[in-house]
């Protein structure tokens, strides 16, 4: 499911929900429920602070279900995925890609966090898995 409480970015969520089916196949999550939030920036940095003790918005977090901390989306999951468009939209422009593609990357990346992997502390285990599975989803 993705929400859409953020007015600033139009967003194409069909395109986003079938790709969010086809990373749940791939990473063999089906029958899991991930929420996913698409929020302003300013809730995003409200969230940022609250969870994270950083002051700006970011562009992506996940609360997976056991830290039962997001529940931003409110309902039952896997986890939630809080997702800024805005930084998203910035984002894709420094690194040369589309805003669809950035998001769905964003999506991918949440999932992964979801899964329990932290590329802040896993000497680029994250990293690696991400690399392979944007490959094999067409995102590089």
């Amino acid at each position: 499911m993705i929400l859409n409480r953020q007015k600033r970015v139009r967003v194409v969520l069909s395109s986003l929900e079938k790709f969010v089916r086809k990373v749940k196949r791939e990473l063999r999550l089906d029958g899991r429920a991930v929420s996913i939030c698409l929020v302003s920036d300013a809730e995003m940095a409200r969230l940022n602070k609250k969870y994270r003790k950083q002051r700006k918005p970011t562009d992506v977090l996940s609360f997976s279900s056991a830290d039962n901390a997001g529940r931003n989306c409110g309902a039952e999951s896997f986890g939630d995925i809080a997702i800024a468009p805005m930084v998203a939209r910035r984002n894709a422009k420094r690194f040369g890609r589309t805003l669809p593609d950035e998001l769905r990357i964003l999506i991918l990346h949440g999932v992964l966090h979801l899964m329990g992997y932290d590329h802040e502390s896993d000497s680029g285990q994250m990293e690696r898995r991400e690399k392979l599975l944007r490959r094999r989803l067409g995102l590089e």
